[in-house]
């Protein structure tokens, strides 16, 4: 497969990711018990098989894309691959071990990565905010070496993955309840 073909197919997958994330969040928050219902109903149980799918992903990914695409990695990617490069370990032990604090480490982890692609995209846009001591003249992190969909860019695709892998394991743990007053993290704590 060509670089175009498969930085097409990550696009793709990172915007059905966004949406999925969105959708999660949105069903979370809402006050439409159906749709909360379902949504729990949809995941109950997968959060960390998805979860870890979602993370193993965007680390082949982002490995394809510097290994074998050759596209350098610059300062801000590599604060990203810090966050991403261990969640699929974690996650997949996790899934294996039937460990639900995972969560504990996880979602600070991929919420951390998402606060960098944030500004990263920020620096995408707007190219004053690059600091020298982030990014580095010779690689600077303005580069985008792919743009699909008119808008969507490395650290966007990074972005929406941190979102779905923070969606995915905000939901509370399978046999804990659905009780919208309590964050999903803290039933861990009583469990």
């Amino acid at each position: 497969m060509s670089t175009n073909t498969l930085t097409l197919l990550f696009a793709t997958l990172a915007v059905l990711g966004g949406i999925a994330a969105a959708s999660l969040v949105a069903l979370r928050l809402l006050p439409l018990p159906k749709g909360r219902a379902a949504a729990t109903e949809l995941v109950a149980g997968q959060e960390i098989p998805l979860a870890f799918m979602v993370a193993l992903v965007a680390t082949l990914g982002s490995l394809y894309l510097s290994e074998v695409a050759h596209f350098v990695p610059c300062r801000l990617c590599w604060y990203q691959r810090i966050a991403m490069y261990p969640l699929p370990v974690l996650l997949g032990i996790a899934w294996w071990r039937h460990d639900e604090s995972v969560r504990w480490y996880a979602v600070p982890l991929a919420s951390i990565g998402g606060c960098i692609s944030i500004y990263h995209i920020l620096v995408e846009h707007f190219p004053s905010l690059e600091s020298s001591r982030v990014c580095e003249a010779a690689n600077p992190c303005t580069i985008r070496w792919v743009e699909r969909f008119g808008f969507l860019t490395i650290p966007a695709m990074a972005l929406c993955a941190f979102a779905l892998i923070v969606a995915l394991l905000a939901y509370p743990p399978p046999g804990t309840g659905d009780a919208p007053s309590v964050h999903p993290l803290e039933s861990e704590m009583s469990s």
